[in-house]
């Protein structure tokens, strides 16, 4: 009996497991997930902190009408602060500089007028000046002590640049799963063999190993031709340092489907086995109790692809303690018909609109075969199977890969 899909998807995530963590260096946590939380350890900036190249001045002085004034000394970025000694003179300052004591306000060169005399410069100011402008205060944008990152985000860019700052030189992150990619079939050849009239080059090792490197995760990637044996010696084999076995193909119920059998064999715990899904129907997954979990997709090629965006990577996600992001939902941009008692997973093309929600145009689809059809997608739509008719504007779930 076939498991409905949201049945199948809450018995993958019953199923998360911690992957733990580790620590790596700064330079190696692009795209990593942080597990833990990160404090700001001095205020930010923790200076007053010079935004234009100007002078900076008392601004009481500018208030009670004085408008020339005498240069002491250069506060450039990175020097000490220093202090400026008579009221009525101004310091220069750089961009980035420390905010010399005794001045609350920076004049960019812009709004002055700058005339020297035997060595000595003077600084005129000719536009309204406003007190503190032009300076960044300390601890505006946090304070010592605030919480800046959470655990369970993505690092990216920005988080980098954070971490840096903070002076985070080691950081922990949730460890990757040791990963093993297992494909089988006696029609696939490798991609630098010229196939026969009955063959085929393996494609979905490649794709679903390509997938998995865009969430930063590496896999050891094996092909075996369809013999029992072999698959249980080669299943045993990987069962002590293996996390995660992604199996494509032999998992339906044909005469050469040895998959199932050889897992069970193996000491496999059968979670689900087909779900009422087009494509991907035949999805098998299970865990071995002291060993990995499963996910043995379908060989068709957009099966399998369909099946790893839809269950294998929110697992994945869920396993590393990465914060979920929303569910994406699409308004289709033309009437859908799909009568069969299952959900329906259509590939569309997504377009942003201003308001930011999408449409979802459905792409020429040849059916679970045609790989071609992923390169105008963008995205799975999930159709439900209680209805069989599916209007233009209506909106429903979504499962971007791009």
């Amino acid at each position: 009996m076939m498991m409905p899909v949201q049945d199948a998807f809450a018995a993958v995530m019953a199923a998360v497991r911690d992957t733990g963590t580790e620590s790596v260096p700064l330079e190696a946590a692009t795209g990593r997930t942080l597990r833990e939380m990160v404090l700001a350890d001095r205020p930010f900036p923790p200076f007053d902190r010079v935004t234009m190249d100007g002078i900076a001045i008392y601004y009481d002085s500018y208030d009670r009408g004085q408008r020339i004034f005498g240069l002491e000394d250069v506060q450039a970025a990175g020097m000490p602060r220093m202090q400026l000694a008579n009221l009525a003179d101004c310091m220069e300052v750089m961009t980035g500089a420390v905010l010399p004591d005794l001045t609350d306000t920076v004049i960019p060169y812009e709004h002055l007028e700058i005339t020297e005399h035997e060595g000595f410069k003077r600084f005129t100011i000719v536009k309204d000046a406003v007190k503190g402008q032009n300076i960044h205060p300390k601890g505006a944008d946090a304070s010592a002590g605030k919480i800046l990152l959470q655990p369970g985000i993505r690092i990216g860019a920005a988080e980098i640049g954070v971490l840096a700052t903070v002076g985070k030189s080691e950081v922990l992150v949730s460890k990757h799963p040791r990963t093993v990619i297992l494909s089988t079939g006696n029609e696939l050849v490798p991609v630098d063999t010229v196939p026969a009239e009955h063959q085929l080059r393996m494609s979905n090792l490649h794709s679903l190993h390509a997938s998995l490197l865009q969430t930063g995760i590496s896999a050891e990637k094996t092909h075996l031709q369809d013999d029992r044996q072999h698959l249980e010696q080669y299943i045993r084999s990987i069962l002590p340092q293996t996390d995660l076995l992604i199996c494509s193909g032999a998992v339906s119920a044909g005469k050469f489907d040895y998959l199932p059998a050889a897992l069970k064999a193996c000491g496999m715990k059968e979670i689900f086995h087909k779900v009422a899904q087009r494509p991907g129907k035949p999805l098998l997954f299970g865990a071995f109790p002291k060993g990995p979990v499963v996910f043995a997709l379908p060989g068709n090629p957009v099966s399998g692809f369909m099946c790893f965006y839809r269950y294998v990577l929110p697992w994945l996600k869920a396993c590393m303690q990465e914060q979920p992001g929303k569910q994406l939902f699409a308004a289709l941009e033309e009437d859908v018909v799909f009568d069969k008692p299952m959900d329906y997973f259509l590939p569309v093309q997504l377009t942003p609109m201003p308001d930011g929600k999408y449409t979802a145009k459905p792409v020429p689809y040849n059916g679970s075969g045609d790989l071609a059809s992923l390169l105008t997608a963008d995205a799975f739509m999930e159709l439900p199977a209680a209805q069989q008719e599916f209007g233009k504007g209506s909106l429903f779930p979504v499962w971007p890969f791009r």
